[in-house]
């Protein structure tokens, strides 16, 4: 009965996204503008609630991989695939809906580029989209997976924990599957509820044996996915669906690859580092302005890029210099990878701390509806921290 209940369940949530009804805004061109309140009682429509908690700063563009042309994220994610179907004959891209160009249009038009053999549909059943890739990428091809959404990730879990990430140590080298790369949509909305807005990096980051990368921004999806692809280690990458519309810059048009496990200082301070990864990062640098603004306080931000394997030193190395830190993530407060960032800096560090590590996480509840504004930690929960840090 259980499992008669889930299936119907998900038959409801692919019914759902395909027939527009309450999805269709997550799904389609308002995806960063959030939901429409109830009409009032008048009959005329109620104004329309911006739910953004952060504005998407840019990167200055660069110049150094060639010609640039304007992208959002997720044609970031589609010119990567694009690049590497076309570069690898052995890569092929399949998920849910994947053919049509996928729920959020990532896969548009590669299935007419490459053919229906490189670019397929699988049946609605994560375990089986994650295990057919693991098959594939032990064949020595290039399989690269979508599961539609994150929050439903967790039926792949056994195949991702227990084989993909065990394959290359249990056969003792002989096999591996490190050309897989898993994509998924990420973290909140606006409107996504329960079921569309979780961010379940850390449940990953207890498994050695794989990847799990989240960029901030169109330029650093497409050089993070493509050292993913190409990377000889299962990936999972994680992308921060309120951006895929939201998040705008110059990006270059030809391949390119920035390094995994390599955390990014973005702005360089000497009173309190603020670590952050995803849309998060966009908080935490408001979060800095303000500080400087209204506090007088030079703040280091580091965007941290690689949840796993985690570049230890560069955090280390800012909190030695900083003392004090700053952590900041989506994902509920207990077993967040806040946690494990600060303990290992409570390790490290500890006669360089000036005040204890602050942690500004989501609470330890199921993500909300109505209420994703009270939840998310924004950056006045962030600054309020900040200043008791400060004050300690």
């Amino acid at each position: 009965m259980a499992a008669l209940t889930a299936s119907a369940g998900r038959l409801w949530r692919l019914r759902a996204a395909r027939a527009g009804g309450p999805w269709r805004g997550l799904c389609g061109a308002g995806l960063p503008r959030g939901f429409l309140q109830p009409a009032s009682a008048g009959g005329e429509a109620a104004p329309r609630r911006q739910v953004a908690h952060f504005t998407f700063q840019p990167d200055p563009e660069s110049q150094e991989h060639g010609q640039t042309q304007k992208m959002n994220l997720f044609q970031a994610i589609t010119s990567a695939l694009d690049n590497s179907l076309a570069k690898d004959p052995t890569a092929v891209i399949f998920g849910e809906d994947v053919a049509f160009g996928g729920v959020f249009r990532c896969t548009v038009g590669l299935r007419d580029k490459y053919g229906k053999d490189r670019v397929f549909n699988t049946p609605l059943c994560e375990q089986g989209i994650v295990g057919f890739g693991i098959g594939i990428a032990v064949t020595g091809a290039t399989a690269i997976a979508e599961i539609q959404f994150a929050d439903y990730i967790f039926p792949a879990f056994d195949q991702i924990v227990n084989e993909a990430a065990k394959y290359r140590y249990r056969s003792g080298d002989l096999f591996n599957c490190g050309s897989l790369t898993i994509r998924s949509p990420w973290g909140c909305v606006g409107h996504g509820a329960l079921y569309h807005s979780q961010s379940p990096e850390a449940f990953f980051a207890h498994c050695p044996g794989i990847k799990v990368v989240i960029p901030r921004s169109p330029f650093q999806a497409k050089g993070l996915l493509l050292s993913c692809i190409e990377d000889k280690n299962p990936c999972i990458f994680f992308e921060p669906k309120i951006l895929y519309r939201a998040a705008v810059e110059q990006v270059p048009v030809e391949p390119y690859n920035i390094p995994l496990s390599q955390a990014e200082v973005i702005q360089e301070g000497s009173d309190v580092t603020l670590v952050a990864w995803g849309t998060q990062v966009h908080v935490i640098r408001e979060v800095a302005s303000m500080a400087q603004e209204k506090l007088g306080v030079s703040c280091e931000v580091i965007d941290l890029r690689t949840i796993l394997p985690w570049d230890v030193d560069t955090v280390c190395k800012s909190v030695i210099k900083t003392g004090r830190l700053l952590i900041s993530h989506e994902a509920p407060l207990t077993g967040g990878f806040a946690s494990e960032i600060s303990s290992t800096v409570q390790e490290e560090c500890f006669l360089n701390l000036e005040a204890p590590i602050s942690r500004v996480c989501g609470y330890d509840t199921p993500f909300p509806h109505i209420f994703e504004p009270f939840y998310i930690p924004d950056k006045w929960k962030c600054y309020d921290a900040l200043r008791k840090m400060i004050n300690y």
